[in-house]
């Protein structure tokens, strides 16, 4: 029997649907993603600590779910949000169904929602916590007082890990909450890559000697993370470094630049960013509610816009060989036309060698 749910946001809006995942009440940041595949990822990024997330993409579960697709081994999200779910998926490589997952993962999720009007919402008033109850609510004190806190400290990782041969270029990989299609892509291209966590010091990345340091993906607000951005601030100039989303975001307030919450953010595989030295267009996947404030860099050169809003996508910072992007090159599910970044970074350490 299907059982009803209450979403309520935090301006009083209050949608009803039906339960599907862990049976539990929570409250988090309500955000959406645009993407039309790729919800597999979504659920296992771990950009998405502390947030609710809904899909635009009305059917959601169609392929079920396929364990190599991951981006972590776990799901970091706090609720799930869709139209419609798909109980009998068919795909060769399917291994069992979304909502068995969500059981599995301890999630909780709604069905049977209007997405479409609360996606409107959210572009209007702007990113609003939300909370999933089993009965109307009346206390809106959790509600209001919710923080996303503390987001890199529980999604890094425990302990360093070394994954690759000897003899390609050496990858020490600052894991704040990485996508594992950025491992994936620096060993496609013969890469050494060692994991570390996010507080890992830096006097210790430079007794290791990497050729290259990779600033990786994460959730949360970047200025929170002080101590991170003091350690970037002691390898700045000392190594090649390429930023990725919240990496991106890191080094330009260790190089003295700002940071703000944008109103709802980017999410979804199909964010237009425009080169600057080419006015070339690439289609982008994107994660992230921060941005970095453009003119607010006392040094580096913007090198990105997005198409949409002209927010800052990325910059190059040429006289400490470093540079950065706030869309995810190694997008998967989504586009890949900025995969040759990747190919850049390695130029850099062949180069800096």
């Amino acid at each position: 029997m299907e059982k009803k749910v209450y979403v309520t946001l935090q301006n009083g809006r209050v949608f009803e649907g039906y339960s599907f995942g862990a049976e539990r009440e929570v409250v988090g940041e309500l955000v959406f993603t645009t993407g039309m595949t790729g919800y597999l990822e979504t659920l296992t990024d771990p950009s998405y600590y502390g947030q609710i997330v809904m899909h635009t993409f009305p059917l959601i579960g169609n392929y079920g779910v396929i364990s190599s697709d991951f981006e972590s081994k776990r799901s970091w999200i706090t609720a799930y949000i869709v139209r419609e779910k798909c109980d009998k998926p068919s795909n060769f490589r399917c291994e069992g169904t979304v909502e068995e997952f969500l059981k599995e993962q301890g999630i909780p999720a709604v069905y049977g929602v209007d997405t479409r009007e609360l996606t409107r919402i959210v572009r209007e008033v702007g990113v609003m916590n939300a909370a999933i109850t089993f009965a109307p609510l009346k206390d809106f004190t959790a509600l209001n007082a919710y923080r996303v806190k503390n987001a890199v400290q529980a999604v890094t990782a425990d302990e360093i890990t070394v994954m690759g041969k000897d003899g390609g270029p050496s990858v020490l990989l600052y894991d704040f909450g990485a996508k594992g299609n950025i491992e994936r892509e620096l060993l496609k291209r013969g890469c050494r890559v060692t994991v570390v966590p996010a507080y890992y010091p830096a006097e210790e990345v430079l007794k290791r000697n990497p050729d290259g340091i990779m600033l990786a993906n994460g959730p949360g607000d970047p200025a929170e993370n002080t101590a991170i951005i003091e350690n970037i601030r002691k390898l700045i100039g000392k190594k090649p470094i390429f930023g990725i989303c919240l990496g991106h975001q890191l080094f330009a307030l260790a190089m003295g630049g700002k940071t703000r919450k944008m109103k709802y953010g980017h999410r979804g595989a199909n964010q237009p960013v425009k080169q600057l030295s080419t006015g070339r267009v690439f289609i982008s996947s994107q994660n992230h509610g921060y941005e970095v404030v453009s003119d607010s860099l006392p040094c580096g050169k913007l090198s990105f816009v997005n198409g949409n809003d002209n927010t800052c996508e990325g910059v190059d910072y040429p006289d400490v060989n470093a540079f950065t992007v706030q869309f995810h090159p190694e997008a998967c599910g989504g586009p890949h036309d900025a995969n040759y970044l990747f190919d850049e970074f390695i130029a850099c350490m062949k180069k800096e060698k």
